[in-house]
């Protein structure tokens, strides 16, 4: 079977999606021996895919297709063609943003939220028009829709009129491999935000969709209240109002006590969630939510929202907030820093949630996906694929037979 996954979704490796990408590919990688997996990339992209080198086929995609009304173009006229010429069997678009209208082979979408319903002025104009009325009618479209919870499921149902029985839930995975609890902590230099504890929130700065501002209020009030010498500790890039938060922090009488990171490797993260006191997460509106699951499988406690899926995810392993009142969000702060009850309870409980996610059962789930959607594939190589189990899943890396190439010029 031959496989092509759109990735020009990934913002350069910088969001929520990119870790979905990369880690996905990985873990299908270990799986697809039998398959020819092609990664359709934009020219500056194609260093975050050499993990992949020889196991599977990099097409380069030109830059001046990485504006999104282009990227949009590129998808829905240019990329079939290609498709077409390459003989693929399955395209696989992992973000409802680039879902392609009419392509010559079967077509699987992953749909990790439906913010544009729920988040007032998430994006602009034109991007909530796209997200709540063009991509109804590009999700109908599609061979297979992947949803990532069940929350987002219930959304694709009451938006866009898929039933939850036509959709395929897949939570998302964890690479437990790299994050897990280490006995011996490293060296810290004085600098390093870890001299003091502190409380860390890992996500882009979106406001307001990502309630920074309530976060920084909550946190200013608890350390007037406390005098305790917590830091809040805040990881991600700029994104959209990222002005907004920069100036509450600014403004805060605590403006020393708030850090900001940027944007924080894939390969740091472990690290700083071990050294983390806690994981903050207020967010408004998730369509899972990495960070937490992350954090608890590295040992660090977690304060999280029960907004969109995050209680889903989370379960009974995180202190809930509201995330709309910043008293709630200051009490928590305030119990996370001054009970080791309850910190301890929460490590204990999150780490035995994290191990409810794992990268190569999902990447198992979208392989069978894949092939019940090709008509091919439909007979001995699908019911070989329903006849597995959650105990079958690959404990050692496979060989794939592709090969890394840039073989085709951009397209």
């Amino acid at each position: 079977m031959k496989i092509a996954l759109s990735t020009s979704v990934i913002q350069r490796g910088k969001t929520g999606i990119a870790q979905y990408v990369f880690a996905l590919v990985q873990a299908m990688l270990q799986q697809a021996e039998n398959h020819e997996i092609y990664l359709l990339v934009l020219e500056e992209d194609l260093p975050l895919f050499a993990f992949a080198k020889g196991r599977a086929t990099l097409v380069p995609v030109k830059e001046s297709w990485r504006p999104a009304l282009k990227n949009i173009f590129w998808h829905q006229f240019v990329l079939p063609r290609w498709l077409k010429e390459h003989g693929i069997d399955v395209l696989h678009v992992p973000s409802y943003r680039r879902m392609v209208w009419n392509a010559p082979c079967a077509t699987v979408s992953t749909i990790h939220d439906l913010a544009p319903f729920h988040v007032k002025g998430k994006y602009d104009l034109a991007r909530m028009i796209y997200g709540r009325v063009i991509v109804k009618h590009l999700a109908r479209k599609q061979d297979a829709v992947v949803a990532i919870s069940q929350n987002t499921a219930r959304d694709i149902e009451r938006f866009f009129g898929i039933p939850q029985k036509r959709q395929n839930i897949i939570l998302n995975g964890l690479d437990h491999l790299r994050f897990h609890p280490e006995l011996e902590m490293p060296q810290q230099e004085p600098t390093d935000p870890s001299a003091a504890p502190f409380f860390l929130y890992i996500s882009r700065l979106e406001h307001p969709a990502k309630n920074h501002v309530r976060l920084i209020e909550a946190f200013n009030r608890f350390k007037a209240a406390t005098d305790s010498p917590w830091q809040l500790v805040l990881g991600g890039s700029d994104w959209h109002g990222a002005e907004h938060i920069h100036a509450a922090a600014a403004a805060s009488p605590y403006s020393k006590d708030i850090r900001f990171l940027g944007f924080v490797p894939d390969s740091d993260l472990p690290g700083l969630y071990r050294r983390a006191g806690a994981l903050v997460y207020p967010s408004l509106f998730e369509g899972f939510g990495m960070p937490p699951v992350e954090a608890m499988a590295c040992g660090c406690p977690v304060i999280s929202s029960a907004a969109g899926s995050l209680t889903e995810v989370v379960g009974d392993a995180a202190l809930i907030i509201d995330p709309e009142s910043i008293d709630s969000i200051q009490n928590a702060l305030a119990m996370m820093a001054s009970d080791p009850n309850t910190r301890q309870r929460l490590i204990h409980a999150g780490f035995a949630n994290s191990y409810r996610f794992d990268w190569r059962d999902n990447a198992r789930k979208v392989l069978k996906i894949y092939r019940k959607c090709v008509p091919s594939l439909g007979g001995v190589e699908a019911r070989v694929a329903e006849s597995e189990t959650e105990d079958e899943i690959p404990s050692h890396y496979a060989r794939p037979t592709s090969t890394l190439a840039t073989r085709h010029a951009a397209i």
